[in-house]
């Protein structure tokens, strides 16, 4: 019987041992998205715009992003008809499509990091980037208040 109990004794010790390394493992360093939305913008107005992005995590992963813009009016970029016929002659993209391509990347790849920038594109692709990097931040946080995010310095 000494020998059943010690056995007994080793293995409880073990499995002990291997369920708080699991445990360690799973949270050691990897942090999760807390469910809620979260939303950044840009501290300025950029050319009249003033970006911003919003995401939604559920169960530890980003089910959606709405990117986009809006002017001192509270027009939002990629409704501006007028706005998007002009860019996308002289561009040849214009803010519906480029901000719903980011928006779904991000959706795909759950981080920045992972989305492509678009020809005709990268300036907002520079402010995508910095706005959900800040978004994610603030999930990583559980912090539901807007994070406003100074516009980074774009070399022409």
């Amino acid at each position: 019987m000494k020998i059943s109990y010690k056995v007994f004794i080793l293995f409880a010790v073990l499995l002990a041992l291997a369920s708080a390394s699991a445990v360690s493992f799973q949270s050691g360093g990897q942090k999760t998205l807390r469910d809620g939305y979260y939303t950044a913008e840009m501290e300025n107005y950029h050319h009249g715009w003033k970006e911003f992005l919003t995401i939604y995590v559920n169960n530890g992963k980003i089910v959606f992003a709405e990117y986009d813009a809006k002017n001192a009016s509270g027009l939002i970029k990629s409704w501006d008809m007028d706005y998007m016929r002009r860019m996308n002659k002289t561009d040849g993209n214009y803010p519906n499509k480029y901000t719903r391509k980011y928006a779904a990347e991000l959706l795909i790849h759950q981080t920045p990091d992972g989305v492509d920038a678009m020809s005709g594109a990268t300036e907002s692709f520079v402010f995508f980037k910095t706005l959900a990097d800040a978004a994610i931040r603030q999930a990583l946080a559980g912090d539901k208040k807007v994070a406003f995010v100074r516009t980074p310095h774009i070399p022409r």
